[in-house]
This record gives structure tokens, C-alpha cells and sequence, in this order.
């Protein structure tokens, strides 16, 4: 079952955030369809750090330096995800696993944090695991809000 912006009503600068980095990415991911959330960046800005699920700052690295480098790796996981044979549909045990909270906005930034915890069942009777978080980082524009970039695969929290 899919979420419902719990910021449609308060907040309508979290509520696009959330659209963005819930609804439309995760509607996008399971149909391994890019052009859904390829407005959704700042290209020229775009970088990403990869924690490695590592408590240590030490140990994380620098995924993509490029936004052209991380839609060819978003699109390489979305692909393999579309080939698994899930025992539920896809777009909601995403939805189920996902949680969207905490936004922070000031002066035109904002720093959302994106948790995932939940298992996919899969129909040969295993699941694939999400658990770990994204803090994404956002910038206001002129045609609304868009990701600069995030440091994901950090270890998930409470």
C-alpha cells in the first residue's frame, strides 16, 4: 500500500520534498524509468557519498562524482529489481519499507532523511533486506525543489 504525504496539509515545501523523494522516486525506481526523476536534480551540482552502512566517516567513500554516473547505477539496480520475481507488488513493499520524516529547510536547503527498513519477499522464498538511510541534500530553485546530492547507505537508526 502506498503512503500518504503526512506534510500535504501543514507544509507545502516538505510536502514537494516528500512527493519527490517518496512517491515519484520510488514509483520511478520500479518501473526503471529515469525520465520520472530526471528533473528532479541539479546536475551540475550533483555528488554522492556511499557510507557503506559504516558508523565511521572514515569508511565511506565517494560514489558519484557525476549525476550521469549515478543514473547509470540507479538504473542498473531498478533493472534488477524489475527481473526479480517478488511474491508482492514491488512499488508497495518499497512504500512499506520506507520512511520519510524529518526534513530540515533554512534559507532556500533543505536535508531530508530517508529510512528504509523492511524486507521484499521474493516468490523462490527469500527477501532482499532494506535497511539503511540517505540524508539527502536539496536546494530551492525557480522550478521547485531539487537534490544536489546524499551521502546513502548509512547505517539505519531510530
Amino acid at each position: 500500500m502506498k503512503k500518504t504525504n503526512p506534510f500535504s496539509a501543514t507544509n507545502a515545501d516538505r510536502a514537494a520534498i516528500w512527493e519527490m523523494l517518496v512517491t515519484r522516486d520510488i514509483k520511478a525506481y520500479c518501473d526503471a524509468d529515469w525520465l520520472q526523476v530526471a528533473d528532479d536534480f541539479v546536475a551540475d551540482e550533483f555528488y554522492a557519498i556511499n557510507a557503506n552502512r559504516e558508523h565511521n566517516p572514515a569508511k565511506w567513500t565517494f560514489a558519484f562524482s557525476t549525476l550521469a554516473e549515478y543514473q547509470q547505477e540507479w538504473l542498473r539496480q531498478a533493472k534488477v529489481a524489475q527481473g526479480t520475481m517478488y511474491s508482492e507488488p514491488l512499488e508497495d513493499a518499497v512504500h512499506a519499507a520506507t520512511t520519510l520524516n524529518e526534513i530540515q529547510i533554512e534559507n532556500g536547503r533543505a536535508i531530508a532523511r530517508k529510512q528504509f527498513n523492511g524486507k521484499i519477499q521474493r516468490t523462490d522464498g527469500e527477501a532482499d533486506e532494506l535497511l539503511w538511510q540517505t540524508l539527502y541534500y536539496l536546494k530551492q530553485t525557480d522550478t521547485g525543489w531539487k537534490i544536489c546530492g546524499f551521502t546513502g547507505y548509512l547505517p539505519h537508526t531510530n
